[in-house]
């Protein structure tokens, strides 16, 4: 799926005088996971609804593939093939009366075969595992479950880029576990995915690259290398990860800690470089 490249260039946005996005640039890495980081307010969910198409930038550009994206209605109709996004409450999204007919929704309204509408809607469910629910009510459903039926409703459009606005908020242990779960088969299907959280644990430990947004702008990079940049991390109204900050105080590079276990694997590997000096 992800054989498109969805990019930004300058992008601006205001609400009235408040300035939310600055020139923001990005390039998403096509078949990756991409963790839009910032404090609440900062423009997270306004640069995913810019990259989505919901929201018109007064100032840069969205661009598929080097064009521009067109905000007309033909222009956004091409765009939502290639770019959906999901919304933090699923309740915004789903109003079906059940899982079936909403995550049917969208393809229907494409033209599409009845044939390919039930490929599509059965292929989301799978990737979602949430087959069992094809016949339930919306307001039966969890939280959790609410919140993967409003994926499936996304990824029945095929896009090639999907955008998750806080996906794990909200959830117990058990269905953040299931979320991630879901994302990654997303990724074995080839879907890009980029999620905005202000969690650096999660983002550290699930992320291939972060953008850091900080004032309207972005800084795009490495996991690693931007979450243990402390003046960033700072400027961003964030903190350093648990297991980077353990790190700082033990004198430890950062490179290649993403969660507690590769926090012991790098005490271990110093411990055994200072027996072998010994």
């Amino acid at each position: 799926m992800s054989h498109r490249q969805l990019s930004a260039a300058g992008l601006e946005v205001a609400f009235g005088r408040r300035e939310v996005l600055r020139g923001a640039d990005l390039e998403v890495p096509r078949g990756k996971r991409l963790a839009l980081l910032g404090a609440n307010g900062s423009g997270k969910t306004t640069l995913l609804r810019t990259l989505a198409g919901s929201v018109r930038p007064e100032g840069g550009v969205v661009l598929v593939d080097g064009a521009p994206v067109r905000f007309d209605r033909k222009g956004l109709r091409a765009h939502r093939q290639v770019v959906q996004l999901v919304a933090q409450d699923p309740d915004d999204q789903l109003f079906a009366a059940d899982v079936y007919r909403d995550v049917s929704f969208g393809p229907l309204n494409l033209g599409l075969s009845d044939a390919e509408v039930r490929r599509r809607v059965a292929e989301a469910l799978q990737l979602l595992s949430i087959e069992d629910l094809a016949e339930r009510p919306i307001h039966e459903l969890s939280h959790g479950q609410r919140k993967r039926v409003a994926i499936a409703g996304a990824l029945a459009m095929a896009p090639c880029v999907l955008l998750l606005d806080e996906p794990t908020a909200g959830l117990d242990p058990q269905g953040v576990d299931e979320m991630v779960a879901a994302l990654e088969r997303l990724l074995v299907a080839r879907t890009t995915v980029v999620i905005a959280t202000h969690d650096v644990d999660f983002a550290l430990w699930w992320a291939d690259s972060v953008a850091v947004v900080v004032d309207g702008r972005l800084r795009h990079g490495s996991t690693t290398d931007l979450l243990a940049d402390a003046d960033l991390v700072a400027a961003a109204r964030l903190r350093l990860p648990t297991a980077l900050q353990a790190a700082a105080e033990l004198g430890l590079e950062p490179t290649g800690i993403r969660d507690v276990s590769g926090l012991v694997a790098a005490v271990r590997s110093a411990a055994s470089r200072v027996e072998g000096v010994a």
